[in-house]
């Protein structure tokens, strides 16, 4: 037997909802949120061009989706394996390496993206 198929919009809205419990629960993401405003903020504020925006925009989007997978595993390791097990403890440490990464990632995207327009800003004031 098949499983019953939700319709387009609620399949959005169960999306929707996991993004906000993330947003809710998870420390990490609330401070990945925060830098990311604070980025946007600057970006803004620097008037950067639309490629830079694009590839902050990849940037926090990638960070946002490895927490989001990190977040899921957590929930599903924590399910299956409620004791404390070394197979365990590898997939959730793996699942926030994920998330280490991108954030890595994240911070050369974003030296790359705002090293010029910053020395530009400070040549202008010198």
């Amino acid at each position: 037997m098949k499983p019953h198929r939700h319709s387009l919009y609620r399949t959005f809205a169960n999306a929707a909802a996991g993004v906000v419990h993330a947003f809710k629960t998870e420390r990490n993401m609330k401070i990945h949120a925060a830098a990311a405003l604070m980025v946007f903020i600057a970006a803004a504020l620097l008037q950067l061009d639309l490629i830079r925006w694009l590839f902050l925009l990849l940037a926090v989007g990638l960070v946002f989706t490895a927490e989001l997978i990190n977040t899921a595993i957590e929930a599903v390791v924590d399910l299956v394996s409620p004791q404390v097990h070394p197979y365990a403890r590898i997939a959730k440490d793996t699942a926030a390496g994920a998330v280490l990464v991108a954030a890595i990632v994240a911070v050369g995207i974003g030296i790359g993206v705002f090293y010029e327009p910053i020395r530009g800003w400070i040549g202008s004031l010198l």
